[in-house]
């Protein structure tokens, strides 16, 4: 039977509290705290243990402090509920008394089995709240029975207050503590992030880092296409074994809306439905919890960082700062990854511009070295155009020169296939519009013996000519509809047949195509095929004619003028003022080939002097279209469309001097088409 002790004054019992507040005040670590309660409560209570649990959440509870000997992860580790007995366990009340634990406990329970061993006969349990929230609360033990009264119980219900007061306290130390200490392992992490400028390459090494502030299975960066409605993940490393897929996902409008918030899943299974092709995905990688925040980057979210658990619940509100932390560190990375990017490309591209130019500067050098000619030009449009010839060389691609009559588009392709791999081989020129259609079917592909009246030999065509080379075909926009149907096919298949052959031959070479005429308009009126014009017009370069690039009047003057001398042994002293101011205001209509010839007349006309105003050609007069001046009068009976068709023509091949191509150009007609006419009017 225990002695009975004396009965407990009210001033003792105001001391003690005095005490325990004066101490809860001093400091913010719960175990100095805890030892010097403990002390003073001694003067008051008998006691052998002493401990105060705090409840973690509806199922667990922490076992704070103690005087109770236990070892580590003991004292620290949540405890489940159910692990204590029904009388033991922390609870609003009742507040239980235990007078003989040998009696009273039961050793199948966790609490219990460690008190029985640590040798408890009696205890008490008071609890301590946060407003009108149980928190937890104190117990004390006792290896004597029936150690406990209620007058104990009623000095512990104050006391319990002012240590529940101190814990949670404490608590909210502890949760900005464990923050701060977390963020400032984030910021460690610099370092790594600093040790190479691609992401990729030291993703491994953050997620190793951030095990100890955030353990996860994986981490997983991902990157958001807004335009394509698409997420693909750009980096992944973690502990898990897992097959990461590296194929863009198509995301919902709904999944886009989301991006810019962050995202906690404490059960995926059981949260996600698989109706996106993404959430399959995710549900049939086995993890359970994951938590994901944008990542931005020039004030847009570009995509995101996630952590994966194979176990649910493992991530939480107070996790989503810290990845929020990594989330900026890794956008800062990505944007200096992103400009050293861009200074590469900037740097490549001024590398490209540098060798392109030296490539032009070589091709012209080549050109002239193997012609005769030199190619000049200061013009922009001009440097345009050679800048084009040089990125496009080197290519197998078929190139589509247009421009004016006279602009130089014979050169250009000259230049394209001196740049090209193909330079050692043969350079084959054709003129479309100088031929009939036969005779030009018969020129393209060739023919075999008897396949028509004539033939009476096999003739290897431009074709088969130009094997390993390139073939160009100048004033592409006269040839015939017919003509065009089979040339197409040796643009799609590589392949053509000889005229009168049987068997198909390949077609190896590289098509040059040029035109001085506006190929959209031929399409409309049906007089050139559209699928050919796309098969050709791969890559365009267009030289300006020359009245457009007044640059290159007076450099190209001088250039013939030396050329033209040397090699005609009349050299001229040179041009005179008024000379360059003409040649500078005439429009030239004939382009370089008008201003060549008109240097050539200006040499034999100057005698070895300067080339003045009176050595160069008058203009042209302006050329009469009046419908009037071609048409006869009519005797009153209407107008004879044949005779007006065959005036039309007359006056056409009389303004051009007999050139049918000038001729169908006035006309507005294709140089099959004028020949047709020559014929049906018997013209000469």
């Amino acid at each position: 039977m225990a002695i009975a002790e004396p009965a407990i004054d009210a001033q003792s019992v105001a001391n003690i509290l005095s005490q325990v507040a004066e101490i809860a005040s001093e400091t913010l670590e719960l175990q100095d705290v805890f030892d010097r309660v403990a002390t003073a409560i001694r003067e008051l209570i008998p006691f052998d243990n002493m401990g105060v649990v705090r409840l973690v959440d509806g199922d667990h509870a922490v076992l704070h402090a103690s005087t109770f000997p236990c070892k580590g992860a003991e004292c620290t580790e949540p405890i489940a509920l159910t692990a204590w007995s029904p009388r033991m366990r922390p609870r609003a009340g009742p507040n239980p008394r235990i007078n003989d634990a040998r009696l009273e406990f039961d050793p199948s329970f966790h609490f219990d089995s460690k008190a029985l061993e640590g040798g408890v006969r009696s205890a008490m349990w008071e609890p301590f709240r946060s407003t009108s929230t149980l928190r937890g609360g104190v117990w004390l033990s006792s290896y004597m029975p029936n150690n406990f009264t209620d007058e104990h119980q009623e000095v512990m219900r104050p006391i319990a207050a002012l240590l529940g007061s101190a814990v949670e306290h404490w608590r909210l130390w502890d949760i900005e503590r464990r923050r701060r200490d977390r963020l400032d392992r984030i910021e460690v992490l610099l370092g790594t992030l600093a040790e190479s400028l691609d992401i990729r390459d030291v993703f491994q090494a953050i997620s190793d880092g951030m095990q100890h502030i955030l353990p996860h299975d994986l981490m997983c960066l991902t990157e958001i296409d807004v335009r394509a409605e698409t997420i693909r993940i750009t980096a992944s490393a973690g502990k898990a074994k897992a097959e990461v897929p590296t194929d863009p996902v198509h995301l919902t409008k709904e999944e886009l809306s989301r991006r810019v918030d962050h995202e906690i899943i404490y059960d995926i299974p059981a949260e996600f439905r698989p109706d996106t092709e993404r959430q399959r995905l995710i549900i049939s990688s086995g993890f359970r919890s994951w938590i994901r925040v944008p990542v931005w980057l020039s004030g847009e979210v570009r995509g995101g960082l996630s952590f994966f658990h194979r176990e649910p619940a493992r991530f939480g509100v107070e996790d989503t700062e810290v990845v929020i932390r990594l989330a900026d560190r890794v956008a800062l990375m990505l944007s200096h990854q992103r400009l050293a990017e861009e200074a590469r490309v900037a740097a490549e591209t001024r590398e490209r511009a540098d060798r392109l130019e030296a490539t032009v500067e070589t091709l012209q050098r080549e050109l002239a070295s193997r012609s005769g000619n030199r190619v000049a030009g200061v013009s922009r449009s001009w440097k345009g155009a050679l800048r084009d010839v040089g990125r496009v060389a080197p290519s197998e691609t078929t190139v589509l020169i247009t421009g004016e009559s006279g602009t130089g588009k014979e050169v250009i392709s000259s230049l394209v296939h001196q740049g090209s791999p193909r330079a050692k081989r043969p350079f084959v020129a054709i003129n479309c519009a100088a031929l009939p259609e036969q005779l030009l079917e018969s020129e393209l592909f060739g023919h075999e013996r008897g396949a028509f009246t004539g033939a009476v030999t096999t003739k290897i065509g431009r074709i088969e000519q130009a094997a390993g080379g390139t073939l160009f075909l100048d004033e592409i926009a006269e040839m015939s509809p017919i003509v065009q149907a089979k040339f197409l096919r040796v643009l799609e298949e590589r392949e053509f047949q000889r005229l009168g052959g049987t068997h198909a031959m390949k077609a190896d070479i590289r098509v040059i195509a040029a035109t001085n005429r506006d190929l959209k308009v031929a399409i409309a009126r049906q007089t050139f095929r559209e699928d050919l014009f796309y098969r050709l017009n791969v890559f365009q370069i267009h030289i300006a004619p020359l009245r457009e690039r007044t640059d290159d009047i007076l450099p190209l003057a001088e250039i013939f003028l030396a050329d033209l001398g040397r090699s005609m042994g009349r050299p001229a002293a040179g041009i005179s003022r008024d000379g360059r101011e003409w040649l500078l205001a005439y429009p030239w209509p004939g382009n370089v080939r008008e201003l060549r010839n008109a240097i050539e007349r200006a040499i034999l006309l100057c005698d070895g002097g300067l080339i003045t105003r009176d050595h160069l050609p008058a203009p042209l007069p302006q050329a009469e279209t009046d419908l009037a001046a071609v048409v006869p009068a009519t005797n009153g009976n209407g107008m004879d469309l044949g005779t007006v068709e065959k005036g039309l023509l007359v006056k056409a091949l009389g303004q051009s001097k007999g050139n049918k191509t000038r001729a169908a150009r006035l006309l507005g007609i294709s140089r099959a088409q004028i020949y047709s006419r020559i014929e049906k009017y018997g013209v000469s």
